[in-house]
């Protein structure tokens, strides 16, 4: 089971309440990596900081870069931080490994959320594992993709995590992926007011 893989096939499969940004996208992966490591018993948190353990090595390259990216000097790093550099690219980097295990199909230079450049899933057993565990409303996939504007259905809502560090990275991404919707605003409220200083007579 690959959480960010997982969460990328819903993003493609399962409409949600608007187009998700790549940097949203990208964010949330790297709170799916998270949470795979804190599954696998390589990481732990006290309170928001992330401590390193042993990571083995996994057939997934990503997750194994992901192991090998954590900060292991104290004080260590936080979940928040853990996001924002991780995060970095990140979901360019899923569809070109998923494009090179022949899960997606679409242009391997760059991903783009709309448009014909839209990866396209392949029909595989990954993408019907994920579709599985959707369905199930499995709380950490369904809380991932809560964050990025696919809820549950209505008379369906997921359940959350009963374990408390998952619950701590699920917050962190909401909160992420919230921040930069506001840097996001405040951009666009600075181009718009740049916009009417040229208009005016």
């Amino acid at each position: 089971m690959s959480t960010p893989r997982d969460l990328f096939f819903v993003i493609l499969d399962v409409p949600g309440t608007h187009p998700v940004e790549q940097g949203d996208l990208s964010l949330a992966l790297a709170g799916a990596e998270l949470v795979d490591l804190l599954s696998a018993g390589s990481v732990s948190l006290d309170g928001e900081r992330i401590l390193p353990g042993l990571v083995p090595g996994t057939d997934d390259r990503l997750l194994d870069e992901a192991g090998a990216a954590l900060v292991r000097e104290a004080p260590y790093e936080t979940v928040e931080d853990w996001l924002w550099r991780r995060g970095r690219g990140l979901a360019s980097a899923y569809v070109d490994a998923m494009e090179a295990a022949g899960q997606v199909a679409g242009r391997r230079h760059r991903w783009m959320p709309r448009g014909s450049d839209r990866p396209v899933p392949v029909d595989s057993p990954a993408r019907r594992a994920a579709a599985d565990r959707w369905a199930g409303r499995e709380p950490v996939l369904a809380g991932l993709a809560a964050a990025l504007g696919i809820p549950a259905e209505a008379d369906d809502e997921a359940a959350e995590p009963d374990d408390e560090a998952a619950l701590t990275v699920l917050a962190a991404v909401h909160d992420a992926v919230q921040e930069l919707e506001a840097v996001r605003q405040r951009r666009r409220i600075e181009d718009a007011a740049f916009d009417n200083i040229w208009r005016a007579p």
